[in-house]
């Protein structure tokens, strides 16, 4: 099965200001990855095309980069997961930009089922987290998209982590 999955957040900021937020991933000065409810990013080394890590259950490796432009990853883990995801950053003059996250992937064996019930949700929850977490890291009104019952109790049974 081919999954296309796609989050984007329009900013009012430059696009060199929203290239910072790409450029800062897995850094100690992460100002993307919302930290606060959801697993941490982790490289084994600074963001670049070599650097592996995941964030939870999902691991990957950076197979291109190009600073303040795109940052794609190749699934490593969990198994069934073949295809890449990538952050980029889309200018629309010099005072908007859009800030992207796209997986294109096939889906095999058991995660057929992970991906629809248990992934896809918290994923999706998870990346309009982080592009939340750009609109208050850039000063912009931010719009969160509350989680779903589902993500809820998905976060409570596997995490035993309450609610924000």
């Amino acid at each position: 099965m081919h999954v296309v999955n796609i989050h984007e957040r329009r900013l009012s900021c430059s696009p060199e200001q929203a290239a910072r937020l790409l450029d800062s991933l897995s850094s100690p000065e992460d100002a993307l990855w919302p930290t606060t409810h959801w697993p941490r990013m982790r490289l084994d080394k600074p963001l670049g095309v070599g650097a592996t890590g995941g964030h939870g259950p999902i691991r990957y490796t950076v197979v291109a980069y190009e600073p303040g432009a795109k940052v794609t990853f190749r699934f490593l883990a969990p198994r069934g997961f073949d295809g890449t995801h990538w952050f980029e950053v889309i200018g629309h003059g010099p005072t908007e930009a859009t800030l992207r996250h796209t997986i294109d992937m096939s889906l095999a064996g058991s995660a057929l089922l992970q991906w629809p019930l248990v992934i896809r949700p918290l994923h999706d929850a998870l990346v309009e987290d982080a592009l939340t977490r750009a609109q208050v890291a850039l000063g912009v009104a931010p719009t969160p998209v509350p989680w779903s019952a589902w993500v809820r109790l998905l976060r409570r049974v596997l995490t035993k982590a309450p609610p924000p």
